[in-house]
Formats: C-alpha cells, sequence, structure tokens
C-alpha cells in the first residue's frame, strides 16, 4: 500500500481498494467481492464520494432503531470485515449489539476466518460458526443464521448486502437498516432504513451519532423514527442523483 501516494486525488478510494485486495488474499474476501466493490465506487463517484446530508438524516434514523432495539444485530460478510473491521466492533460495542458473520458465498473455513479475523482485531464475540436454517424461502447459504443472533434479533444492520436476503428478513418480522450506495437495489427497497452511504463513511458517522444520542430521551429516538419515510427517503435519494448530474452536465457545459 505504500505505493500509493497520499497526496493523489482519490487516495481513499485506493485505499479502500487495497483492503478488499488483501481481504480476498487472506481468503477472508471471494473474488466476486472485488466486482462488488467497483459496482459500489461506480455509485459513490455519482454522488461525489461524500456522506449527503439525507443519507446523515438516515444514518441517525438508523443510530435510534438500534439503541431502541431489544437485540440488535450487525451482520457483517467478507467486504464488510475488510473494510471497517475496528469500526464495526466499534459501534457493536456502543449500541451492545452483537455482531454476526453472514455469508452468500459460505464456507465454514471462511466463516471461521473472518470470526478469528474480527476477535484479532478485538471482538469479544462473533457469531456466525454455530447455525441453524432459520431464514425461511431462502435457498441461498445466507439463510444459515446463528439462533443467538440473526435469528433472535428484532433489528439487523446489513451492508453490501444481497436483496434476497433482506427481503426474507422483513418476511419474518426483522427490521432491517441496509447501508447500500444503490438506491434501486432490491436491499435498499425491502429495508425499513436505507443508508446511501459508503460503508467507509457510514460506520464511523453511526459511531459518533450514537455516542451522542445514547443520551437522548427515547420518546425524542422515537419521534426521530416515527417521522422517516424509507420510500420517500429513496426517493429523494433518486432526485439528488438527477440533479446533480444535470449540474455537472450544465458545468461542463458551460465551457466552450
Amino acid at each position: 500500500m505504500e505505493y500509493v501516494p497520499r497526496d493523489h486525488p482519490r487516495y481513499r478510494s485506493l485505499m479502500e481498494r487495497e483492503k478488499i485486495i488483501e481481504g480476498f488474499k487472506n481468503g477472508i474476501v471471494v473474488i466476486n467481492g472485488l466486482i462488488s466493490q467497483g459496482r459500489g465506487e461506480a455509485f459513490d463517484y455519482i454522488i461525489g464520494e461524500k456522506t449527503i446530508p439525507l443519507a446523515e438524516d438516515s444514518i441517525e434514523v438508523a443510530v435510534a432503531m438500534l439503541l431502541l432495539s431489544n437485540y440488535p444485530v450487525i451482520s457483517v460478510n467478507g467486504n464488510a470485515a475488510a473494510l471497517v473491521p475496528d469500526e464495526i466492533i466499534n459501534l457493536s460495542n456502543i449500541i451492545d449489539a452483537k455482531i454476526e458473520v453472514n455469508l452468500f458465498y459460505r464456507t465454514e473455513e471462511r466463516v471461521k476466518k473472518i470470526v478469528d479475523f474480527l476477535k484479532e482485531r478485538g471482538a469479544k464475540e462473533v457469531l456466525g460458526l454455530e447455525y441453524v436454517e432459520g431464514i425461511p424461502g431462502l435457498s441461498s447459504e445466507r439463510r444459515k443464521v446463528d439462533p443467538r443472533g440473526i435469528l433472535k434479533a428484532d433489528v439487523v444492520l446489513v451492508m453490501l448486502e444481497d436483496g434476497d436476503r433482506t427481503e426474507a428478513l422483513k418476511k419474518i418480522g426483522k427490521r432491517v437498516i441496509a447501508i447500500d450506495l444503490n438506491p434501486f437495489s432490491r436491499t435498499s427497497m425491502a429495508a425499513d432504513v436505507s443508508i446511501m452511504d459508503n460503508v467507509t463513511r457510514a460506520i464511523p458517522l453511526m459511531i459518533d451519532k450514537a455516542r451522542i444520542m445514547k443520551k437522548l430521551p427515547k420518546e425524542e429516538l422515537k419521534k426521530k423514527i416515527s417521522n422517516y419515510n424509507n420510500r420517500r427517503r429513496l426517493g429523494e435519494y433518486i432526485i439528488y442523483i438527477k440533479e446533480r448530474l444535470e449540474n455537472e452536465a450544465k458545468r461542463l457545459m458551460s465551457f466552450p
């Protein structure tokens, strides 16, 4: 990673790529995860590679939901573990949430590698090695969930997700918070709260918000959630993208 100059205009994005590549080399990320990373980068380009105010508001709603949850669980896949392991652990400690490894391309060896990796980074407990086929309607390996984790959760935070599991989680009564740069995805459409942001920005911001919002009365947290409509927010995200692209096109066309 030393060959990436710090003054490069896209230093942060390049470092994220390196983390994914390193995760692949270590057996945490599958090769398909490299494709997922590139797809996410494309959407991040479109929104300007920054956390927009709409996403920040959704993050506050998500944090309120997690703080009010009776049993929150953070679902982690290979890309998330490679990109924000310390942040996931930090957030779980602040909001008292379980961490569970749940993979589409699941092998027991890979689950164990991710569990061990997170424990090496300081996680006290990481679920996922013990499982039941607890999500009905799913034929993928994501149906395998820990009875002490996702199966028991009332609120599940997912990131870099596949949409069929989000839909399935909703059908069995879970409330789902999704971090997804693509507002058109089934994950974003099915979730209770969709955060259109890069996970490397969203999770640190969730940590900052959680530290502050833990001190708020429950009624104030409930009010934050009750005023939120995810379908409307997705529409606002899409309008933001449309207007940003139009403004950028006008800027380019204003020069001779």
